[in-house]
């Protein structure tokens, strides 16, 4: 399967893009402090997937599926402090926070599947 094909994969995706998309509109200092940190966090969900998919064995794929799950979770606290901090509109907060749920779904059932097929 290619990883193009997991919708994991594609959700962790358009998280980060448009997580992307509302930190660009940022000023400086929050851009500089908040926004790096969220949008690096956001970025890993998918870049993590990315490689450990590349990986030769299965547990090296659920290693780095779990780094990306911790990535996950570190982009929740960096998007509630933004939140917190009027940075990201309510509408905004609340159609990603219902993303970063399906995708925190969607990623312990992608890892709970790793490995299954191997024996």
């Amino acid at each position: 399967m290619k990883l193009e094909d997991l919708q994991v994969y594609r959700l962790s995706m358009q998280v980060g893009e448009e997580i992307w998309r509302i930190v660009h509109r940022w000023g400086h200092f929050e851009k500089d402090t908040v926004g790096k940190q969220l949008v690096r966090a956001a970025d890993s969900i998918a870049a993590n997937l990315s490689e450990g998919h590349g990986r030769f064995h299965f547990q090296e794929n659920k290693h780095f599926c779990y780094i990306s799950r911790a990535s996950l979770q570190e982009t929740l606290t960096w998007l509630e402090k933004a939140h917190q901090r009027n940075l990201i509109p309510s509408e905004d907060y609340a159609a990603l926070l219902n993303d970063i749920c399906t995708l925190k779904v969607k990623l312990n059932r992608y890892i709970q599947s790793i490995g299954k097929n191997s024996r």
